[in-house]
């Protein structure tokens, strides 16, 4: 009988016991959680913070004895792993509850520590009032000094987020939820890092617009518990000399892999402090496989190595150990870092890498922009979705989308990233054939047509420049810069130098321009920029247009 022990029991560890008593009956599993919980829904805590989910055991998936029951896996609950001999294929396990410790053999193991939250520095009498929300008792600690608090305050209470990440922000909106006051406090330029600054500042309006209080380039110098308790609990000093009052911290940082265990085992770390597996999800040592968000794994898109906190490849990880450990040939083909989080009334979707990342990989690469309606604009209820999609020159490989907007959102960032998995270029993007009704799309897809737009620039069809290329293009009559929006739309606001000729008009008009000097155009969103450059490449001019118009370009630059 194989012996198979698994350390960690969230979604690596618990995904991986069960594929593994699927595919072998006879083998014995047990689960090794330093926690109190087994297999809980991390992912819900803000949302249980912010009463949306209001059934607390709703985000407990699983109990150790329904573990058992259902598997047959013994799952042992607040017993840490201390240590691991690969010579001697045994673990060393301390009982926290009672501190004794053991040893334990295996055939096999599975590592699936997770990471830890960062933490930021802190006077050590601050620290009972600072939180990262990571666990069960972290959720359950916030809620009771909110509840603590809310009752011995004579003014609104104010919360502190630090990190803008999927974590912060989904903290952050809950607790506005709660009724509190929000500071969301970000080290960086943006929220959200793997999002493009742009697209990231359709988040930083959202916050604003729903009561956030959002300081961005803001380091934290020290954290301060406060002398005079009305005006909050704690004093963050920041980077700047400014400070801010809270009655409380949620720390949203980001994550650390726990490799401790493995690296005290000899084995093998990634270049990006990951635990190194292969393919396999296997490690430097041939019993012993890893998976989750302490992994080092390949990206899809630019085969560098990284780690990755998100359930979902961990689950995929923890399902390809379990069938390598039965002897089914599976592969791990790397991650694209595809998720979505839900902003207010938002969603933020993205997939594949972003612009940082293909300068950083050395690739040759052009991105498109699109507004598009959620669905028929003649059936009610339509609203539009910022698109922004990069692509790889010459070739049309899809390299990354990002998307923001309100309904609809999901479902376009899946297709992409079904196209990624699927290594589509633009013209087979072009061609998926994507589910249509009113109520639910356009009998043209935005995702087609992305697609479509990247297909006629990779073939010369179309010639596009950028919103941060406008104030490079020479003022001096060398060029022409055209706006063929309408009069109205010009009187609203026009870019400087642009000369107004409305679309419908330039054919009548073509004499009004020189056939020798390149032309630079744009339209509100981008439609009728490229239709006004085909007519005028099919004239003999050179032409240009910006991608994604006036829209995006004001969105930008103009606030």
């Amino acid at each position: 009988m194989t012996r198979i022990l698994i350390v960690g029991g969230v979604a690596g560890g618990a995904t991986a016991a069960a594929r593994l008593r699927r595919l072998d009956e006879d083998a014995e599993i047990i689960v090794f959680e330093r926690g109190g919980f087994v297999s809980f829904a991390n992912c819900g805590l803000p949302y249980y913070v912010g009463g949306v989910i209001t059934n607390r055991a709703a985000l407990l998936l699983q109990t150790p004895q329904g573990f058992y029951n259902r598997y047959r896996v013994e799952v042992r609950l607040q017993h840490e792993v201390t240590a691991v001999d690969p010579s001697a294929q045994s673990i060393t396990v301390k009982d926290l509850q009672t501190g004794e410790s053991r040893q334990e053999g295996y055939d096999k193991l599975v590592l699936a520590p997770g990471a830890s939250p960062t933490m930021p520095e802190a006077d050590a009498d601050a620290q009972d009032r600072i939180f990262s929300l990571h666990t069960i008792p972290d959720m359950d600690a916030i809620l009771e000094i909110v509840k603590n608090d809310i009752g011995n305050q004579t003014r609104e209470l104010r919360a502190a987020v630090i990190g803008g990440g999927f974590i912060g922000l989904e903290t952050a909106e809950n607790l506005v939820h709660l009724g509190l006051e929000v500071t969301l406090v970000q080290r960086s330029g943006q929220v959200m890092p793997p999002l493009d600054p742009e697209m990231a500042g359709l988040i930083h309006t959202q916050l604003k617009k729903n009561g956030v209080n959002l300081l961005l380039n803001s380091p934290i110098q020290g954290i301060h518990k406060n002398t005079d308790a009305q005006e909050g609990a704690l004093t963050i000093e920041l980077a700047n000399g400014s400070a801010l009052n809270a009655d409380f911290i949620v720390a949203a940082i980001g994550v650390k892999p726990l490799v401790k265990l493995a690296k005290e085992a000899g084995l093998k770390i990634g270049q990006s402090g990951g635990i190194f597996t292969d393919e396999h999800m296997r490690t430097s040592d041939p019993n012993i496989y890893a998976v989750g968000d302490a992994v080092e794994l390949s990206d899809l898109v630019t085969q560098a190595r990284r780690t990755l906190a998100l359930a979902g490849p961990a689950n995929k990880q923890a399902r390809i150990a379990a069938d390598n450990i039965c002897g089914i040939p599976s592969t791990y083909k790397g991650g694209q870092g595809s998720s979505v989080i839900k902003v207010f009334d938002q969603t933020v979707a993205l997939t594949g890498i972003n612009e940082k990342t293909a300068k950083e990989a050395g690739l040759d690469y052009d991105k498109v922009y699109l507004f598009a309606p959620s669905h028929a604009t003649y059936f009610p209820g339509a609203e539009d979705m910022t698109m922004k999609m990069l692509f790889e020159k010459p070739s049309g490989r899809i390299l990354g989308v990002q998307i923001v907007g309100q309904e609809g959102v999901d479902k376009r960032c899946d297709a992409v990233a079904i196209a990624i998995r699927a290594g589509l270029d633009a013209q087979g993007l072009a061609e998926l054939e994507l589910c249509y009704a009113p109520p639910y799309s356009s009998a043209k897809d935005p995702v087609n047509t992305a697609a479509y737009m990247i297909s006629n620039l990779i073939d010369g069809r179309l010639k596009q420049f950028h919103w941060h290329d406008v104030a490079g293009l020479p003022r001096d009559g060398s060029v022409t810069l055209l706006d063929v929006r309408t009069v109205d739309e010009n009187a609203k606001g026009a870019i400087e130098g642009f000369k107004l000729i409305p679309v419908d008009e330039l054919r009548e008009r073509l004499g009004e321009l020189d056939p020798h000097k390149p032309v630079f155009l744009h339209c509100q969103s981008g439609l009728r920029s490229y239709i006004a450059s085909r007519i005028l490449i099919q004239n003999g001019f050179e032409a240009s247009h910006l991608c994604g118009g006036y829209r995006l370009y004001k969105l930008i630059l103009g606030g």
